[in-house]
């Protein structure tokens, strides 16, 4: 999870989180090199007192600065649809979840487990015990196992949310009416937490996302529920 003055992204725990720090590394040294090119000229305009009247018509230099940035922005398209494609694609999942998103609190079914549901509500600042988190812990945390492709089926019940968990890199809005999805694959074990992303309400900053990750052969003796 996030900590304080921190200033990258969180560590990944999923293929697609990776994909998405890498690209952001990328697009933030083309940033950086453009940039620093700016403000080179900029001090050269601003520090020299030479002109030169040949720059006045140069259409060989107008030409690049045209087709610089567009070579620049198919650079920074190409890995960003690729990695658009990947977050939309659903190959065989092994555990289907769906959440509901309320004011203001989650519902998860376990739809390959006779109908499991379960409400999801933030603990109160009361109810704490050493070592939770305030605003983020739950009274029910979602238990999936871990190096196995999970499906969610996100909606909402009354007006719009969204189920984000950073470190996953997973953020879909849950609309009122319509069933989205998204896959993920975590890849360690852990308890990762997220919140809705989505403003919902007076109390839209009360309703977190805790998912505990466990070993796939432990979850396979049966749901478990850290309550």
């Amino acid at each position: 999870m996030a900590h304080a003055a921190q200033v990258g992204l969180q560590d990944a725990t999923s293929p697609i989180m990776e994909e998405l720090i890498t690209f952001h590394d990328h697009a933030l040294m083309i940033i950086f090199l453009i940039c620093f090119l700016v403000l080179y000229a900029l001090f050269l305009t601003l520090t020299t007192k030479l002109t030169n009247t040949n720059i006045s018509d140069a259409q060989e230099m107008e030409t690049v600065w045209t087709i610089l940035p567009a070579i620049i922005l198919v650079l920074i398209a190409l890995p960003s649809l690729r990695i658009l494609y990947m977050t939309d694609e659903v190959n065989d999942p092994s555990l289907t979840i769906k959440s509901i998103g309320h004011q203001w609190y989650w519902t998860y079914e376990y739809t390959d487990y006779g109908g499991l549901i379960f409400n999801s509500y933030m603990l109160p600042p009361l109810f704490l015990e050493p070592g939770d988190l305030r605003l983020l812990d739950v009274d029910n945390r979602v238990v999936l196992p871990i190096e196995a492709p999970i499906r969610m089926m996100i909606t909402s019940q009354d007006v719009l949310h969204s189920w984000a968990v950073p470190t996953l890199g997973l953020k879909t809005d849950a609309i009122p009416g319509r069933l989205n999805q998204t896959t993920f694959t975590a890849t360690r074990p852990g308890v990762y937490y997220g919140q809705c992303s989505e403003i919902c309400g007076a109390n839209h900053s009360f309703m977190p996302i805790v998912l505990e990750l466990i070993p796939l052969k432990i979850f396979e003796m049966g749901p478990v529920f850290a309550l």
